[in-house]
């Protein structure tokens, strides 16, 4: 008989990967410290783009894995928000208004002439893994918004703060995850708390958590490499 643990030791266990979230890369210490240059910041939204439009595709794929509707009527909402239900609509959008207002056109951000092959290597894998992986698994991997509200709280401040220059209007994504993010983590540690209920299942579910970090680590270092001197 396979052995089953309580959820509360899972949920700490989950909890416990703030500590190798991406908050705690060098690259992005300094940007909440106030130090990237224009180019720097730059580069990171650029590349960071990649991550934001290829979410919906990582969630359509979830979704097409999913036998459970009810768990597909709630995360149906992950592709609305970033989508949105209409052209100029949603978190992509958003994004694109936060390149320009760093000094970016929306052509170039589109074009990925910016993108760097680490980025592309590192999303690129977490698309597959969410096509690929049982689909609690990919549920679990997107619990790094646990962790986001104050990554997102911290970031909106430094950049009122340090980045001036900058459109105030093209913050908005940051403003938007700030109650998107703690919504969209409830229920999927929820489906996993539910879901993963062996020790088999549980260590699954932490280590697809593990890989999302390492994903978001990763496009970190690439960037890192790429935008400083």
């Amino acid at each position: 008989m396979t052995a089953t643990i309580g959820t509360e030791d899972l949920v700490t266990r989950l909890r416990a990967h703030s500590r190798s979230y991406h908050d705690q890369h060098p690259f992005h210490v300094r940007m909440n410290a106030g130090t990237l240059s224009p180019e720097q910041i730059r580069g990171w939204v650029a590349n960071r783009f990649y991550y934001q439009e290829n979410i919906p595709l990582k969630d359509a794929a979830i979704l097409s894995r999913c036998p459970d509707p009810a768990v597909r009527r709630r995360w149906i909402r992950r592709i609305t928000d970033h989508d949105g239900t209409a052209p100029g609509q949603g978190g992509i959008e958003a994004w694109l208004r936060l390149g320009e207002a760093a000094g970016l056109s929306r052509e170039e951000i589109l074009d990925h002439r910016h993108l760097v092959p680490g980025v592309r290597f590192a999303v690129d894998a977490y698309v597959t893994f969410a096509r690929t992986r049982p689909w609690v698994e990919s549920v679990a991997s997107s619990l790094t918004e646990l962790f986001a509200p104050d990554l997102m709280a911290e970031r909106l401040l430094a950049f009122e703060r340090y980045y001036g220059w900058i459109e105030p209007s093209g913050l908005a994504y940051f403003r938007d995850r700030l109650h998107q993010a703690p919504r969209d983590s409830e229920h999927a540690l929820e489906v996993v708390t539910t879901h993963c209920l062996s020790e088999q299942d549980q260590s699954a579910a932490v280590d697809a958590l593990s890989f999302k970090c390492d994903v978001l680590w990763s496009m970190m270092d690439a960037i890192d490499r790429a935008f400083t001197a």
